[in-house]
């Protein structure tokens, strides 16, 4: 347990490494706020302070940074410009920005779920397990391959080592000759669903297979009652945002992943 003192700003505060990737700040043995490092599982460690007073992050974040090696990251809604400030002025930059795209479901405003010819769409929960795995560890390597899984949006789902699939449930794909051409995860976060993911097989791009997937799966939100959906879209990626926008999805807001490479 590694201990350090501040004395700068109000109020002083004790700065306590209680254990991995966990930090206290103790004032007068009163918790005065905790930070947190967090592996991803993609390897990079995005932090997180939660405090009271602004020289309590201060503190905290200038401990965290002291203790680790770079890079190291963190997402910041970009209208919290307090902590945006605390960040920035701890020394971590702005890598990117993504939006979040609040999606309609009608189909009135989405258009029908059509599927380009010789492409059929299997529903979420009834995909094959081997093929949809194969199919994600396909797409995965093709986007490390290019722009670099970093470039997806900041926000993943917890998975075990060496598998990227959580839950099966969560996938419709889009089979065309027999295997998996592309794919569409959705998750429900606090009763409303959020689009994590789509890809499409890099041979297979360009003929409407993306759409596909997402008017067939913002169908069947529809059908349920739900009128909206979430999606994280990265700022530089062009053609996700022509898409999105396409099937009448608005910004709601954005965030911003900062980054700091070295000590």
């Amino acid at each position: 347990m590694n201990t350090l003192r501040f004395t700068a700003g109000e109020p002083t505060v004790k700065i306590t490494h209680v254990g991995p990737g966990l930090w206290h700040a103790l004032d007068d043995g009163r918790l005065a706020g905790r930070g947190e490092a967090t592996t991803r599982p993609d390897g990079r460690v995005f932090l997180s302070v939660d405090a009271w007073h602004r020289s309590v992050f201060d503190q905290l974040a200038h401990a965290m940074l002291a203790a680790l090696p770079g890079p190291l990251h963190t997402v910041v809604d970009e209208t919290d410009h307090e902590l945006l400030a605390g960040w920035r002025q701890a020394g971590l930059t702005i890598r990117r920005r993504e939006w979040e795209y609040v999606v309609p479901t009608d189909p009135r405003v989405t258009g029908p779920a059509l599927s380009p010819p010789g492409v059929t769409i299997v529903p979420a929960g009834a995909a094959e397990d081997g093929p949809l795995r194969e199919l994600d560890r396909i797409v995965r390597a093709e986007v490390e391959a290019t722009v670099g899984w970093a470039e997806m949006p900041a926000e993943v789902l917890p998975r075990p080592a060496g598998d990227t699939i959580v839950d099966p449930s969560k996938y419709a794909v889009a089979a065309e000759g027999g295997e998996y051409a592309g794919l569409v995860r959705v998750v429900e976060v606090t009763r409303l669903p959020r689009i994590g993911l789509v890809a499409v097989r890099a041979a297979r791009r360009r003929r409407g297979i993306a759409r596909a997937l997402l008017t067939h799966t913002l169908g069947v939100l529809h059908h349920a009652g739900i009128e909206t959906a979430t999606a994280e879209v990265n700022e530089a990626n062009e053609a996700a945002t022509a898409l999105f926008e396409s099937l009448g999805a608005w910004r709601a807001n954005s965030t911003l992943e900062l980054v700091r490479h070295g000590r």
